[in-house]
C-alpha cells in the first residue's frame, strides 16, 4: 500500500469557529519513497482573511479570490488519497478541517484508521520535547531554509524526511555500477562525445526494497503502513 503524506493550510485554527481550508497538499509514496505523484490546490475560502493566518502563510483574500472553492476539487482530492496511509503532523487539526468541508458538501469523510499522526510518533520518540515540524526538523538537521512561511506542499516533503528520521531509516544510497553507453555521431562539424545513461540493476532494486522494508519494520508505526 502506498503512502500520503498530507498537509493543509487555513484561515484559523477551527473549522467549527467558520474558519476553512485555503490550501492541500499530498506527496504519495511508495515504501516512503516518492512515486513524483503530487496532489496541490489552492481553495478560495470564500472569507476574509485574518491577520494572524496570512502571518502564517502569506495568502490574501485577493490572492486566493479566482482560485476553485473546496466543491470544486472535493472529488479529486478523495481520488487521490483513496485507498492509501495518510501521514499527517497533527491529524486532529487537519483532519477537523478536511471532515468538516467534506461533510459540509456531503461528502465521504477521511477515515481517521487511515491516518498515521506523526506527532503522536515523536511525542513517543521525544517525550517532554517540542515536536514541531520546525524542531524536528532541526533535531534531524534537516534544511529549512527554504520555510519563510507555511506551505503545504512544502511541508509535505519537510514531513517525509522527518518521519524517515522518526522511524530511525535513512534514505539508502545506492552503488550505481551498471552503465550503458550511447555513442552520438557528429553533426555538422560538432564533436563527437558519449552519453552515459546510468541504469539500477534488477539485483539493486531488489536490495533497495529489501533495505526498506527490514529497516522500517524495526518501528512499531510501520506495522500501519503494511495493513
Amino acid at each position: 500500500m502506498n503512502e500520503i503524506f498530507l498537509d493543509t493550510e487555513t484561515t484559523g485554527l477551527s473549522f467549527k469557529d467558520g474558519h476553512k481550508i485555503v490550501e492541500i497538499a499530498c506527496i504519495e509514496t511508495q515504501d516512503l519513497i516518492p512515486t513524483s505523484k503530487v496532489f496541490h490546490k489552492l481553495i478560495n475560502p470564500r472569507r476574509n482573511m485574518p491577520e494572524a493566518a496570512f502571518k502564517v502563510h502569506g495568502y490574501t483574500e485577493d490572492f486566493l479570490s479566482n482560485r476553485e472553492t473546496f466543491d470544486k476539487i472535493a472529488d479529486e482530492f478523495l481520488d487521490f488519497v483513496e485507498g492509501k496511509k495518510i501521514i499527517i503532523h497533527n491529524a486532529n487539526f487537519d483532519l477537523g478541517f478536511l471532515n468538516g468541508e467534506l461533510s459540509s458538501i456531503k461528502k465521504k469523510l477521511v477515515n481517521n484508521k487511515e491516518v498515521i499522526d506523526s506527532l503522536e510518533v515523536s511525542r513517543n520518540k521525544f517525550p517532554g520535547l517540542s515536536n514541531s515540524l520546525d524542531a524536528l526538523c532541526k533535531r534531524f538537521n534537516i534544511d529549512l531554509s527554504r520555510r519563510t512561511k507555511h506551505n503545504a506542499l512544502l511541508d509535505c516533503e519537510l514531513l517525509r524526511e522527518v518521519y524517515i528520521n522518526l522511524l530511525g531509516a535513512k534514505e539508502p544510497k545506492f552503488n550505481l555500477s551498471s552503465t550503458d553507453q550511447i555513442d552520438i555521431k557528429p553533426e555538422n562539424n560538432l564533436k563527437s562525445y558519449s552519453k552515459k545513461i546510468i541504469k539500477i540493476s534488477e539485483i539493486e532494486q531488489k536490495n533497495h526494497k529489501k533495505f526498506i522494508k527490514s529497516e522500517l519494520k524495526k518501528n512499531f508505526y510501520w506495522i500501519f503502513l503494511r495493513v
